[in-house]
């Protein structure tokens, strides 16, 4: 199974902010975003592994900028790091001015989904290859969130988490 780099699971979604999908203040829900998201991210996914995908967790969400009724929303989603039939998709929101054009980053996401085969197993992936210094930092801080999650979960145990560790050492 050959490594891919993240630029080969980039998806992007673009796509405006209509009536129906907003709050009383005239913003984007934030449940359609998840929604959007969450597109994204299986795309991402499925591009990386070539298989079927589901997701397996949200593991962040930051709505950081409210996006307003009639913004142009782009969704980027890229594999970030590939376990052993898990990967982790982060995901970049931006919001286009409708007057100037100038992009803003409004939220990010970090997703974790598992290939599965027609049976819903999971089966391998490809490792991920980073090339750009924020790709490095993505996977390389991704083997954290993994060990913070099970140790959260109480899949593994403290001394076990041994990147977490490192940040303490």
């Amino acid at each position: 199974m050959k490594a891919k780099t993240p630029e080969q699971s980039k998806t992007t979604l673009t796509d405006m902010v209509l009536p129906g999908e907003t709050n009383p203040l005239n913003n984007l829900f934030g449940g359609e975003l998840l929604a959007r998201m969450d597109r994204a991210a299986s795309i991402a996914a499925r591009r990386h592994s070539r298989r079927i995908v589901v997701t397996a967790s949200v593991n962040h969400v930051a709505f950081n900028r409210a996006v307003p009724l009639g913004s142009v929303v782009t969704v980027e989603a890229k594999v970030s790091r590939a376990f052993n039939t898990s990967m982790e998709i982060y995901i970049d929101v931006w919001m286009e001015d409708r007057e100037s054009g100038a992009k803003t980053k409004a939220n990010e996401a970090i997703y974790t989904f598992v290939a599965v085969d027609e049976t819903g197993r999971p089966v391998k992936v490809p490792e991920v290859i980073p090339e750009t210094d924020l790709e490095i930092a993505r996977f390389e801080a991704a083997l954290r969130r993994k060990q913070l999650s099970l140790l959260l979960a109480g899949k593994i145990k403290p001394n076990d988490a041994t990147e977490l560790k490192a940040l303490f050492d």
